[in-house]
Order: C-alpha cells, then sequence, then structure tokens
C-alpha cells in the first residue's frame, strides 16, 4: 500500500535511510541521522508542501519516495529532484518502481516539466530501474564524493514530463 507518510512512519525511514548511509553509496554521507534530524526533514518536507510517500507492508514501511527543487535559482522551478529508498531486506520485489511511478503522477499533476535522479555511478539497480521508467542520461560527474575509501562518480538522469500549460519568469 503507498501513502502519504505521516510522524509515526519516521522510525522505519529513519532506519532505511541510516541503512543506505552506513551501508551503500546512495547517500552521500557518513554519520547516521536522528529522530530528530529525520523529524525536522519531515516537517520541512510538509511546510514546503512537498509529498513524502510510503510502502507499507505488515504494518511496517519497507520504502518512502519525496522529491523537492533540484536548485535554488527561480528559474530552476519548473525542475525537481526526487529520492526513493527501499529497506535492504525488501529490495528487488518492485517497491521503489511502484513508488518513483507515482511520484511521476504526483509530479505531473504539478506541472513541472523535468524531474531528475542524482544516482551514484554503481548503483546499477537504480540506474535500471530509472532508464527503464524512461528517464535519460544527462551527464556525469567524476569524483563527486569520496566514501569507503574510494572516489564517487554522480550520475544523472532525467525525465521529460508534460511541464506547465503556460510557463513564465519571474
Amino acid at each position: 500500500m503507498i501513502r502519504e507518510a505521516v510522524g509515526n512512519d519516521l522510525i522505519d525511514i529513519l532506519g532505511i535511510y541510516n541503512d543506505a548511509i552506513l551501508n551503500t553509496t546512495a547517500i552521500y554521507d557518513y554519520n547516521a541521522h536522528t529522530l530528530n534530524d529525520r523529524k525536522q526533514w519531515y516537517e520541512k518536507k510538509k511546510q514546503d508542501g512537498y509529498p513524502i510517500l510510503v510502502v507499507e507492508e505488515n504494518n511496517k514501511v519497507i520504502g518512502f519516495a519525496t522529491y523537492g527543487p533540484f536548485r535554488d535559482w527561480p528559474a530552476y522551478k519548473y525542475t525537481v529532484e526526487h529520492s526513493i529508498y527501499v529497506n535492504n531486506n525488501c529490495r528487488n520485489k518492485g517497491t521503489g518502481t511502484k513508488l518513483i511511478k507515482e511520484l511521476i503522477k504526483i509530479i505531473n499533476e504539478k506541472e513541472y516539466a523535468t524531474m531528475v535522479a542524482g544516482i551514484d555511478e554503481s548503483n546499477e539497480k537504480s540506474v535500471r530501474m530509472h532508464k527503464k521508467l524512461g528517464f535519460k542520461y544527462a551527464g556525469k560527474i567524476d569524483k563527486a564524493g569520496f566514501k569507503f575509501g574510494k572516489w564517487l562518480n554522480l550520475v544523472f538522469y532525467q525525465l521529460e514530463l508534460k511541464g506547465p500549460k503556460n510557463p513564465i519568469d519571474g
């Protein structure tokens, strides 16, 4: 079941996020976050009007997804960047695909023109999933990060969406 996250989901979301920080290169961070960090993140997303979607299975959150601004400058207002994380024990079951499809639907309804994914180049499963959903390769930054004693390359994929009916400057 995909639904909007609620405060009680933050413990599961934190566990999924911290596992990604500590055991993967999906997040270019070194230190686990606290529950307070996740609460602040949750409140900021809600305040800014960005959804946090979760997949619940057996009363436990097994994956979450959200999006937000791509860059802070005003002319980027029709472009968003998304994030998707799935519990390590629940991967390869289509959870990420379900989440991203729901995000695409929401983002299209809000009339954004471009959806961006920043993915560690070694995350072949994420790259494959994005390509399967129509995302196109948009570039690469070599040595964008350093984690686990090695340089990390960041690749970008983008999905062109319907966009606004009447885009405006300003």
